[in-house]
């Protein structure tokens, strides 16, 4: 047993109310210099919909991520054979088009047009070249439009569901949406670490995250076409890679990363997580659809004494271990099993997990009224509007069965706040869906507690970064300590 820590990520998709605050704060911090104006290492989508980039989840269009081929692990995106072609033309590599050409507006001419008969007005210009541009797309130009033969028909997540799912789906009276933010997943198994010729991307070992030597960086950008959540950026100005450093700088000093401090809604949880880093290929070649349990297994109990004997013999200090025993994420994924991963089929193991929406019932106009599908006081969640195989698709390495057990206590846990606060469902009634969902009252609690009245400390366990351990692996922390700044520091050369 090789016990790694990693820093990891839940977003409670139940409760994102899709404002955008997560990407703006993000973009004043890290992506608003020249050369990043389009990239958005924190971006929020509307689901069902094309994503930003355009259709990012079609592999057989941007081949990333790993597949498996005799048994054996190798990236979709390249190979020796085709590393030094792909420079030239990499049929993988998404292009401006696929995500956006950035814009702003020709305020000036506002304050200089000349006089005349009509209002003058700011007219879009590409922040690239400087020239007029006419807008059709953005970093989630879909934003709250769900149904629409543009966007939501062609979601790839789509094919999962039959005819009549779809047709439903898009009817206009099942009209419904949820947001998806997403960032760096941080993988285990991240195909850009292995695509990287110039080994300028790495993960690290402290905290698991994973990042970009720009010093070592070539502009290779294999790493771009290999990542198949598509959270690697190039940036046209310093011909570097850049992506989602998980606000690092702030975590070393105890505080949670920008996205993660304004989020509104809240549905952000940062903790520690221990695995295996034995098993990581084991895990990697699992079938599809044992994917999620198998990613499960990997990540260990923190409490569990051989668990706590491979951290200490690995140096993981006791104020990590500390971190991880207490961390929410552990009981989102592992002890609760509500959180799901991403797209687990491209078998990058990622450490950001989502708990799935409880969406809407299905509903119809019966004679200037509403009704519902379902009888109950709360709707089962074979009739929601998004159908759980669409979950599945995205969250479940196509199994839907984890995805209805992760809704089904949720659901439970509405059934139960709603009985001990209002009152008006029989206590029987709650034992029988507490126990169909396996879940107990006291899980039902906690699960409440942690989800709607989680103070900051709560949500976010950040363990100490041990920088200057992991420092003193390669130089003295104090000269490190006068090197360290903005930009690239070099001493002065002198003599000829």
């Amino acid at each position: 047993m090789d016990v790694r820590s990693q820093v990891s990520m839940v977003f409670h998709l139940d409760k994102c109310i899709g404002c955008h605050t997560c990407s703006i704060a993000c973009k004043n911090v890290w992506t608003d210099r020249t050369g990043t104006e389009y990239m958005w290492w924190n971006n929020v989508e509307t689901k069902p919909g094309t994503g930003y980039p355009t259709q990012w989840e079609d592999q057989k269009k941007y081949r990333g991520g790993w597949q498996k081929e005799n048994g054996d692990l190798s990236l979709r995106s390249t190979s020796r054979s085709r590393l030094v072609p792909n420079i030239f033309h990499n049929p993988s590599m998404p292009s401006l088009d696929d995500y956006y050409e950035p814009w702003t507006y020709d305020y000036q001419n506002l304050f200089n047009a000349p006089e005349g008969d009509d209002q003058p007005t700011a007219r879009p210009i590409s922040m690239i070249d400087g020239r007029h541009v006419d807008i059709e797309a953005g970093p989630n130009w879909d934003d709250d439009l769900s149904g629409s033969p543009i966007y939501a028909e062609n979601d790839p997540n789509l094919p999962a569901l039959t005819a009549e799912q779809r047709a439903q789906l898009f009817a206009i009276e099942r009209l419904v949406f949820f947001y998806f933010p997403r960032i760096c997943n941080h993988c285990i198994n991240p195909a850009c670490v292995a695509s990287c010729p110039s080994g300028a991307l790495y993960k690290r070992g402290e905290d698991g995250l994973v990042l970009i030597d720009q010093k070592v960086c070539r502009a290779w950008r294999s790493c771009v076409a290999a990542c198949p959540y598509k959270k690697t950026y190039f940036n046209w100005q310093t011909g570097k890679s850049e992506k989602c450093i998980l606000c690092y700088p702030r975590l070393e000093t105890g505080q949670a990363p920008a996205c993660f401090h304004s989020c509104v809604g809240r549905i952000r949880y940062l903790g520690v997580l221990f695995y295996d880093a034995d098993r990581i290929v084991d895990v990697a070649k699992t079938e599809d659809k044992e994917l999620v349990e198998a990613h499960r297994s990997i990540i260990l109990d923190p409490r569990d004494p051989q668990v706590l004997d491979g951290a200490r013999r690995n140096g993981i200090a006791e104020s990590v271990i500390v971190a991880a025993q207490n961390s929410p994420v552990y009981k989102f994924v592992k002890e609760w099993k509500l959180a799901l991963p991403p797209h687990l089929e491209y078998r990058t193991l990622p450490m950001l997990f989502y708990v799935p929406p409880l969406l809407p019932v299905t509903s119809s106009d019966e004679g200037g009224t509403v009704a519902t599908d379902s009888d109950d006081f709360f709707h089962a969640i074979d009739k929601a509007r998004i159908p759980v195989e669409y979950l599945g698709s995205l969250l479940g390495a196509g199994n839907t069965g984890v995805v209805s057990y992760s809704l089904r206590k949720m659901m439970a846990v509405r059934y139960y706040r709603r009985a001990v606060t209002v009152g008006d469902i029989g206590e029987d009634v709650v034992d029988q869906v507490l126990r169909e969902a396996d879940c107990t009252r006291e899980q039902a609690e906690a699960i409440y507690r942690l989800t709607s009245l989680a103070t900051a400390k709560d949500r976010f366990v950040i363990a100490p970064s041990q920088r200057e351990q992991a420092v003193e692996m390669m130089k003295d922390p104090l000269e490190h300590k006068q090197s360290v700044g903005f930009g690239f520091l070099q001493g002065p050369q002198r003599g000829t």
